[in-house]
């Protein structure tokens, strides 16, 4: 047994240097918005898309407030004690816990380790759960998506807190709504706002307002922030902005802060005057007077609906659900149609899956996935009844993609040359191994039945992967599935 797993690994590892093959599937369309939509086909979810076709499940798929959620998966979420926490009570609960260290040594370090360990869990809990377990699976790509776009990392001081209220205020209510809309909501949180150090930001020879809490250890101007929101968020690096760009519109943003203790509601956002530089400014063509936080939303306005904007975002888009390489021509449409609607995702994304570049064959079963839809299609795939997620935590790490755990702020890639190596695939077939046997850690379960699983799958196991299955021993047909050249690609 262990000399065919060893040969099986090093079949796959040997094919990864090769490019990916078409799916040849009877349900080729059906497998493909399941893949590209969303983390791929669960039980019975390809004979729902061949019932009510290619178009309707698209349609269900853009409204997802139509798709109720499975109540005990309703249930699940809102039962983590962390579900309701606020900005305010997140950041004071943090704060606290370090004071106990400064105050109580060894033990207070050690019940704030088991405090942060656990918030880990409840975050990959709410965030796994939903992407493996959720009908709404194009909003659980876009979550995705738009994390990475606008990234934070969880590593860095108070973003260990704040990353989950983050994704379930500042991304996902606004992943299929308006540019705009997201883009203000991530600039106001304060997980953006401390980890590309804005926070810090004031006017030189300000002082901040009585109070202020962490404004009081602002030093001076910090571009991080104006930097990546032109750079990464809106424009792109390529679109002509220049370094006194970013400098004018640091100084626009000054005095965009948090401060728990002078705030009342749901966010601790706050602008604090005494902090804001109030000279003109000359960023891209336009002088700015002084107008307070009004200066800051007007860049915002502008930054969204600038053409760079769309065509920023549209090629990231037609990248993240077409192809490494997309076309051209599809990404001039997409940004036609970002101008049109006013920065409208879902116009965006109907444009996209209505397109003929991302319903081509030749696009099909060639997007290699990523560390995290690997594990998410094959939590799906196989219908994994466990609800612990710390094994796949525990994957996600090894695989190199740990959740919120990007510290750059480009993201994590959604490309082939980012994910696919020997080591890699190894790796993959190691978990796929461990789960298909009901082997993972901590997480004991049933095997998985390889016919169960093969007619999940359907076409997307290609008739040549079958027949090698077929000559296998029966506990090892499902861990090849799962580790095959065809369940690597979407």
């Amino acid at each position: 047994m262990k000399a065919r797993v060893i040969a099986w690994a090093l079949a796959c590892a040997a094919f990864a240097v090769l490019p990916a093959q078409a799916q040849r599937a009877s349900e080729p369309d059906a497998l493909h918005v399941l893949n590209r939509l969303g983390y791929g086909p669960a039980p019975g979810d390809l004979a729902h898309v061949r019932q009510v076709g290619i178009d309707r499940y698209i349609d269900e798929q853009l409204h997802p407030e139509r798709l109720p959620l499975p109540a005990d998966l309703a249930q699940q979420l809102a039962a983590l004690p962390t579900a309701a926490a606020s900005q305010r009570e997140l950041i004071t609960q943090y704060r606290e816990a370090a004071q106990a260290v400064k105050d109580g040594g060894d033990e207070a370090r050690a019940a704030r380790r088991e405090a942060l360990r656990q918030l880990d869990i409840e975050s990959g809990q709410a965030r796994l759960w939903r992407a493996a377990r959720s009908p709404r699976q194009l909003e659980e790509r876009m979550v995705d998506f738009w994390f990475n776009h606008f990234n934070v990392f969880v590593g860095k001081g108070l973003d260990r807190v704040l990353v989950g209220n983050y994704e379930r205020e500042a991304i996902r209510p606004y992943a299929m709504g308006r540019f705009r809309d997201l883009l203000g909501a991530t600039a106001h949180h304060p997980a953006m706002l401390f980890y590309l150090d804005n926070w810090q930001s004031v006017a030189a020879g300000s002082q901040p307002s009585s109070g202020a809490g962490p404004a009081a250890r602002a030093s001076g101007l910090n571009e991080n922030y104006a930097r990546e929101l032109m750079e990464l968020h809106t424009l792109g690096v390529d679109s002509g902005y220049t370094q006194q760009d970013v400098t004018e519109l640091a100084r626009v943003l000054t005095g965009w802060t948090f401060a728990p203790r002078l705030t009342t509601g749901a966010s601790v956002f706050a602008f604090d005057a005494r902090r804001h530089d109030r000279g003109d400014k000359l960023w891209l063509g336009q002088r700015i007077g002084d107008q307070g936080q009004a200066e800051g939303e007007r860049a915002l306005d502008l930054l969204a609906m600038h053409p760079a904007t769309a065509r920023h975002v549209s090629y990231q888009l037609a990248q993240y659900f077409v192809a490494d390489q997309p076309p051209a021509a599809l990404v001039d449409r997409l940004a036609r149609r970002y101008l049109a609607s006013g920065g409208d995702i879902q116009a965006l994304l109907e444009t996209l899956f209505a397109s003929p570049e991302f319903r081509s064959p030749k696009v099909q079963g060639q997007k290699f996935k990523t560390p995290y839809d690997y594990v998410v299609s094959t939590v799906r795939a196989t219908d994994w009844p466990s609800t612990d997620v710390r094994p796949l935590l525990g994957t996600l790490r090894q695989l190199g993609m740990p959740l919120y755990g990007c510290q750059t702020p480009d993201g994590y890639k959604n490309t082939q040359d980012a994910w696919l190596n020997p080591d890699a695939i190894t790796r993959r077939i190691a978990f796929a191994t461990a789960l298909a046997s009901g082997r993972l850690p901590a997480a004991p379960t049933p095997p998985v039945d390889a016919q169960a699983l093969l007619a999940t799958l359907g076409g997307g196991i290609s008739p040549k992967t079958r027949a090698a299955l077929a000559e296998a021993m029966p506990e090892l047909q499902a861990p090849m599935a799962l580790g095959s050249p065809d369940f690597m690609h979407r």
